[in-house]
């Protein structure tokens, strides 16, 4: 018994097993086998490690974005002259990444809060039975009194006089926007590789920035824009856009290589057109452009009234997207690995062709299997084992 054990445990540890090989001279299988193995490396070579980098390990930015505008309008309207800087016409003033740049306005000055009549087509009437006294409308201005008006219209308590947003300005009333700059400041880090990164990269400093403006192919990491160029870059007419408002998306790339200098690191500018713009893009016309109102109270004569403005302007929306690689062993091994196992299925190609298809398909089947009988001993078979009537054959 303990001889037995001995020789089971020595047959374990010194023992080596290989299967056995059936070398098949046919050139149909042959040919099929190699193809399938230079799909296989190709597919290794050129999807896994060339296209998806699959010998590096992968990482994702943490960003922040920090911006600035700067720029003066002017506008006359009716005589009355202004000046818009900017604390006027953008919205939030934090320097968020998403923002907007009022290009356009209707304001209605002087409201208080009283009873008028309300716009006609809002709440039309004949008589005072058509105003539901303490009722709303969706659209409407306020609360209706009850009381049908001269006009036709039915009175409502609101802010007074109530806006008229019928007729929007043409031309845009800041069609100065074009000229506006925007400042973009960017930081990214890439926790897993260490590193951190800006967009005011080795080359930019503040001489540089005092004089540069972007352009894709003459000043591609001067981080200043010119709106018009913003606009004329993501697909957009300026004008277009300007009088009825609209989004448009800047994209800050980070795609970068760890495996060379890391000041090789840089971002990319990427505008994209996101709604606004009826006239080229927008197909469904049912709400086209982007709009919003804000009101400025103040106090006259102890009396609350207030500026209102329905502003139409562009939206900018700073999305950063980031992807970083580095070399890592154990991603390597992996995709080596992978792609050996899958060179297998040249084998279980060929053997299916040999075995089912080809016309010795009983030929080859005998060749590559071994037939045997544990109940009838054959001394002279391989390895000492029992081999049936087929297996002589």
């Amino acid at each position: 018994m303990k001889s037995h054990i001995s020789n089971a445990l020595s047959d374990f540890f010194f023992e080596y097993e290989t299967p056995r090989q059936v070398l098949v001279r046919n050139r149909r299988v042959g040919v099929v086998c190699r193809i399938i193995q230079l799909g296989v490396l190709a597919y290794i070579i050129g999807w896994v490690f060339i296209y998806e980098k699959g010998y590096q390990s992968a990482d994702t930015a943490v960003s922040s974005v920090f911006t600035k505008m700067k720029g003066v309008g002017y506008t006359s309207i009716n005589g009355s002259e202004r000046v818009w800087d900017v604390a006027d016409y953008v919205f939030p003033s934090q320097g968020d990444a998403s923002f907007v740049v009022m290009t356009n306005y209707i304001i209605t000055e002087g409201q208080e809060m009283g009873t008028c009549p309300e716009l006609h087509g809002k709440h039309n009437c004949s008589t005072n039975a058509d105003c539901e006294g303490g009722s709303f409308k969706r659209t409407g201005h306020g609360q209706m009194t009850g009381v049908c008006v001269e006009n036709k219209t039915c009175e409502v308590l609101a802010w007074c006089p109530v806006e008229d947003d019928h007729k929007i300005p043409d031309p845009p009333m800041l069609m100065s926007a074009e000229n506006y700059t925007l400042f973009i400041k960017n930081s990214v880090t890439f926790p897993l590789f260490g590193v951190s990164r800006s967009n005011l990269v080795e080359d930019i400093d503040a001489a540089y920035i005092s004089k540069c403006l972007h352009h894709p192919d003459d000043a591609p990491l001067c981080p200043i824009f010119k709106l018009g160029d913003i606009v004329k870059l993501s697909g957009f007419d300026f004008e277009t856009i300007a009088r009825v408002g609209g989004a448009i998306g800047i994209v800050v790339d980070w795609t970068c290589n760890f495996d060379v200098d890391v000041t090789h690191c840089k971002p990319q500018y990427n505008f994209h057109g996101l709604y606004g713009n009826a006239a080229e893009t927008d197909k469904a016309k049912a709400s086209v452009g982007y709009n919003f109102r804000y009101a400025k109270h103040y106090m006259d004569n102890k009396v609350q009234k207030r500026t209102l403005l329905k502003v139409f302007g562009i939206r900018f929306d700073i999305i950063v997207q980031s992807l970083a690689r580095k070399f890592d062993i154990i991603p390597t091994l992996t995709a080596i690995g992978s792609g050996v196992g899958i060179f297998g299925v040249a084998t279980v190609v060929c053997d299916l062709v040999l075995l089912y298809l080809l016309p010795k398909r009983a030929f080859y089947k005998n060749m590559k299997f071994k037939y045997t009988d544990t109940h009838v001993q054959d001394p002279d078979s391989e390895a000492g084992s029992t081999e049936t009537e087929v297996s002589k054959k």
